[in-house]
């Protein structure tokens, strides 16, 4: 008789009960001149004695701003210092950190910072394409007539102000200098008080994942949660304060705040932002000349590493493990990882924004079959389990719906009580939407997803939320959007969209709309327009025609899973 399908995590290491400020504490007084923080585009270094400086300063001029416990403070910047120091500082004084995706647009960032009830937010000023402070105008025109900290917004009426990390902060706005020159007003026993009146079971982050019902949902993460999992994932890699971690993935994404910053913080190993987002040959400079041991990425990272010339010419002997996780890794891919960049302990994880993230990973002993054909077993003090559509268990090898519970499940979807139900059932299972299924020895191998569930380049992509910006054009009656295979990003959007009668409209004019108003990886790289849309004899769309049809167009038959 085969095995159920459910495996429980080992014991053995003990979960760390305390905030995330205990443990920083923690590793600064362990490693006080040891390197912690290096940040190659702004050519700053700082040790963990320093960095405690920079997090107290911060930390105390954000209470000078009068911020509680549990109020919620926006970050919208890429990579750099000032994202670290703020994910710390907020922790320290139990303010509830909201991450805000850099490339969020004016729709994005407006349901963001409502949701969350922010009441300031800390933003860069440019970044690529983006101008923040623009685009803040745009939503807050009070703004520009506003002292610092007295923004009273008509449609933001929570927000009370703006912390600019530029160079030239605009009217309105307080400059992240001057918050810091605003620590002076706080005694170090104020914070002290602050910090000791924290509970590690506290909410301290929220970050907005797409949802099908159109709009994203706000995933409340406690410390014990998020320092947890960062912790259970540098074990995994046998982190050390002798390691160096290069972080090319975003912070705003728990990839890069918890397995990244959080799994150094536990452990004392430096941290190496390459720059402020990913590029591959900063990043490979990175780890050259910071001797970095340890490289995280999504498989597109690490296929475009692989093919730069400046791989061929840059000495990464140091390197000797990383994570790869976001989509699934071809096997090729992690051969030329192992055997091209010296990373033969790189490990495969998986996870979701709600189990804060990871609760499965393949281990440095694993084969390579093992890492290429699994995404690994259960994590430590975590249950995995397989089950039907009538929520029983099934047998190992069959095909089901991968449920975890422990330690790492949010606490809630903040304010959204009835979403939080739908995934976390009476008995504490957080249900992924992910079809698995689970081998003899407890590999957990994912073979499907939510039907609807596009991951783009390690992002992922519910199609009602683009669905839902596209029915805002007067022309688009309807529109339905999928995902199809490609062998740069994994998979790439087409979006079928029917007009309304005596409209007409080209598909780059809809492509030209969506500039600007959604993140540039939400845009649909293919627009099909129809007359109907593929459908059930009790009118419901089939999605699976429209792949399927779209794949014969496009050439990608043979690309079909």
């Amino acid at each position: 008789m085969s095995l159920p399908s459910y495996t429980r995590g080992p014991q053995d290491k003990p979960l760390l009960p305390m905030t995330i400020g205990m443990a920083f504490d923690r590793t600064v007084e362990r490693f006080p001149e040891r390197e912690a923080l290096v940040v190659c585009q702004e050519n700053l270094r700082y040790t963990w004695s320093e960095l405690a400086a920079e997090v107290d300063r911060c930390a105390r001029g954000l209470l000078a701003l009068g911020l509680h416990t549990g109020d919620r403070l926006g970050i919208w910047s890429p990579n750099n210092s000032q994202w670290c120091i703020t994910q710390l500082a907020t922790a320290r004084i139990g303010v509830i950190l909201v991450n805000i995706n850099p490339a969020y647009r004016l729709n994005e960032l407006e349901y963001a910072l409502k949701q969350s009830g922010c009441r300031w937010l800390i933003c860069a000023d440019t970044f690529k394409t983006s101008d923040y402070h623009a685009m803040l105008y745009e939503l807050l025109p009070e703004l520009d007539v506003s002292a610092p900290g007295e923004l009273h917004s008509r449609r933001l009426p929570e927000l009370q102000g703006i912390i600019t990390l530029g160079a030239r902060p605009g009217a309105g706005m307080l400059q992240w200098q001057a918050l810091q020159s605003m620590a002076d007003q706080i005694g170090p026993e104020q914070l002290h008080q602050r910090a000791a009146s924290l509970q590690f079971d506290d909410p301290i982050n929220i970050q907005y994942t797409s949802g099908t019902t159109g709009f994203p949902k706000g995933a409340t993460l406690s410390h014990y949660n998020i320092l947890n999992n960062g912790y259970m994932v540098g074990e995994s890699l046998g982190l050390t304060e002798h390691d160096r971690l290069v972080i090319p993935v975003p912070l705003y994404h728990c990839f890069g705040m918890v397995m990244g910053n959080l799994g150094c913080v536990t452990h004392g190993t430096t941290m190496v932002y390459p720059g402020a987002a990913f590029e591959p040959e900063a990043t490979l400079q990175a780890v050259a000349d910071e001797r970095g041991t340890i490289l995280y990425g999504v498989p597109t990272m690490f296929i475009a590493m692989l093919d730069h010339p400046a791989r061929r010419t840059l000495d990464l002997s140091s390197l000797r493990s990383g994570i790869m996780a976001g989509a699934t890794c071809p096997i090729e891919v992690m051969k030329r990882v192992i055997d091209e960049m010296h990373m033969a302990e790189v490990q495969i994880a998986y996870g979701m924004t709600e189990t804060s993230p990871v609760s499965v990973q393949t281990g440095a002993a694993d084969d390579l079959e093992r890492r290429v054909t699994s995404v690994g077993r259960t994590q430590p003090h975590l249950e995995s389990k397989i089950i039907n559509e009538q929520g029983q268990i099934v047998p190992r090898g069959h095909i089901g719906e991968l449920c975890t519970r422990g330690y790492s499940v949010m606490l809630s979807y903040w304010s959204n009580p009835e979403a939080t139900a739908e995934a976390i059932d009476d008995a504490g299972w957080m249900h992924t939407g992910d079809l698995a299924q689970m081998d003899e020895q407890g590999y957990v191998k994912i073979v499907g997803r939510n039907k609807d569930m596009i991951i783009r380049g390690g992002e992922n992509l519910y199609p009602r939320e683009i669905e839902e910006f596209l029915f805002t054009h007067p022309a688009v009656a309807d529109a339905q959007v999928i995902g199809v295979p490609d062998t740069r990003f994994g998979e790439e959007i087409v979006a079928w969209v029917k007009l309304h009668p005596g409209h007409d409209i080209e598909p780059e004019a809809l492509r030209e709309f969506c500039q600007g108003r959604i993140a540039h990886f939400k845009i649909p790289r293919h627009i099909k327009l129809v007359e109907d849309f593929p459908m059930t004899v009790t009118g419901k769309v089939q999605k699976f025609r429209m792949r399927e049809i779209s794949m014969a167009e496009l050439g990608l038959d043979a690309q079909q899973d």
